[in-house]
């Protein structure tokens, strides 16, 4: 199977895990969609309060070796068990999300473009450009309404690590990206374009199969 791999990255609440699902919601049964924010590291050997202390947006926060892995067995036609995070625990859950090979495999994350063995795996590679107010805007309200944060945690969290990472690590990865996606789900000329490079794909590979 020839399979097209296209990262989706973009600082917190850029509006890239909505590009992420009307990409997966089009193409269904084609598609399937990593999130690196499952491949967070396992951190059994903490306690729930040195746990809430990590920074979890440095690059080193994720296992991005193994996502790195499962890719490349996707490539080759094999299944994959990938981890699942508990975010209200900070920590892995003891579930696991089998993901079978697919034509096309869309990562989305805010580091992905960040690491060179990651990128290289990726055939698009998409930055989603938002402003910074809306998007702490929108993490307030996820983290609040799905993760069950105060929003004195989302505050001190987003001064303490997510902006100094998002400008250290994060925003200089836009230079990675082949194509820069200002506001995300929301920009339709830039997704029909997407959408057309993945309908190309997916006749391609319609093409190959035996009749």
């Amino acid at each position: 199977m020839k399979t097209l791999i296209i990262g989706v990255a973009g600082g917190t609440g850029s509006g890239k895990t909505t590009l992420t699902r009307q990409l997966a919601k089009r193409f269904g049964e084609d598609l399937c969609v990593i999130y690196h924010d499952n491949y967070y590291r396992c951190h059994d050997e903490l306690t729930y309060d040195q746990r809430c202390l990590l920074n979890y947006d440095h690059p080193e926060a994720f296992e991005t070796d193994l996502l790195v892995q499962h890719l490349q067995m996707l490539r080759q036609g094999l299944g994959v068990y990938c981890p699942v995070y508990d975010f209200t625990v900070h920590n892995r859950s003891k579930e696991t999300l089998f993901i079978p090979p697919k034509p096309i495999i869309v990562i989305d994350g805010i580091l992905i473009l960040q690491d060179s063995d990651l990128r290289d795996m990726m055939d698009i590679k998409i930055y989603v450009d938002t402003d910074a107010d809306v998007r702490i805007l929108r993490r307030i309200e996820r983290d609040i309404t799905q993760r069950g944060r105060s929003l004195a945690s989302v505050r001190d969290q987003y001064l303490s690590t997510v902006k100094p990472m998002h400008e250290r690590f994060v925003e200089p990865s836009r230079r990675n990206a082949d194509i820069v996606i200002p506001e995300g789900g929301r920009n339709r000329v830039a997704i029909e374009m997407l959408l057309l490079r993945i309908r190309a794909h997916i006749e391609e590979v319609e093409e190959t199969l035996p009749e």
